[in-house]
């Protein structure tokens, strides 16, 4: 059996048991870094490449700690709450065993693909009996090829069915190597106009709209989930929806297109490294509202559509 290098990547963390990343029983790796930042995303923590802290202010009682044992000098005490420097964190993570109150939360580690396929092999049992297998999400992990290249290599050398989930804002150099190790692709398209996604994610969507079609017309095998959140007010007008399943009709490998409505899971995370969440005002979607416009894409795209994972009639 053929055994991935050593190739270092920066995970964020590992899921198992998921239901909603591909069929059967899956194990989820999270890469860490992502070119894209979408105003609302749901993992802040997987945007930055190297690892790095947040902090729960709420547990924290400014014993001063984590200050005295940070080697780079990135935290301080300031108007009653610790500051992290984020210029000279360096994510050693000296903090974290320091603080008594488990406040500080580290977010990402170094690992090999060697490692990252043993910690992965532990489910191998799940994946027989569900028809699982391994899912690769970020972040966005074709911002570490090579990394994710040598997890997946090692996983099918195993016998592990692989997917992965990308926005496919990536060169296609750093696709097409991927592309022989997959049975399934889920891909995000956040809006189909490029000046519209643009100002929402900081890249318009030339490229990734070109990626999804010459991996669809690629001779690999495997299968395509489109996926979009819709987030009311932002993404979800009729005429860029419609245009949308214009596009997506012509996909020879579509399995399906799936609709996501918009959470705020991923709040709490923001405050934890400091950052603004400049969707603040905005609520999750009712049901009513995501039927109604997987359904108007339905009749205009031909395919089948699911919402959350559940099939739309």
């Amino acid at each position: 059996m053929e055994s991935p290098r050593k190739t270092t990547g920066t995970v964020l963390r590992f899921e198992r048991s998921s239901i909603y990343d591909g069929d059967g029983l899956r194990t989820v790796l999270f890469l860490k870094g992502c070119p894209l930042r979408c105003l609302w995303c749901s993992t802040p923590e997987s945007q930055k490449f190297e690892p790095e802290r947040g902090i729960t202010h709420e547990k924290c009682t400014l014993c001063g700690r984590c200050v005295k044992a940070c080697p780079n000098g990135a935290l301080s005490i300031e108007g009653g709450r610790v500051k992290t420097d984020r210029e000279k964190c360096a994510g050693c993570f000296h903090c974290v065993p320091v603080c008594p109150n488990s406040a500080i939360t580290p977010y990402g580690t170094l690992m090999t693909a060697e490692e990252a396929v043993r910690e992965i092999a532990k489910d191998e049992l799940f994946f027989f009996h569900s028809g699982g297998g391994l899912t690769v999400s970020g972040g966005e992990p074709l911002s570490q090829p090579e990394f994710l290249k040598e997890v997946l290599a090692g996983c099918r050398s195993r016998g592990i069915e692989c997917a992965i989930e990308s926005s496919f804002c990536a060169p296609w150099e750093k696709i097409e190597p991927i592309l022989p190790y997959i049975s399934l692709l889920h891909t995000d398209i956040k809006h189909i106009d490029p000046e519209k996604h643009r100002k929402l994610t900081g890249i318009d969507n030339a490229q990734i709209l070109d990626n999804i079609k010459r991996a669809d017309e690629s001779a690999c095998s495997f299968g395509i989930v489109i996926r979009t959140p819709l987030i009311p007010g932002i993404n979800d007008e009729d005429e860029d929806l419609i245009k949308l399943a214009e596009y997506v009709r012509g996909l020879k490998k579509l399995r399906f297109m799936e609709f996501l409505a918009y959470h705020r899971l991923g709040t709490e995370t923001y405050k934890r490294l400091e950052k603004e969440y400049v969707l603040d005002e905005i609520q999750p979607p009712d049901a009513q509202f995501m039927r109604e416009k997987a359904l108007l894409f339905k009749k205009a795209a031909g395919v089948t559509v699911k919402v959350n994972n559940v099939l739309i009639e």
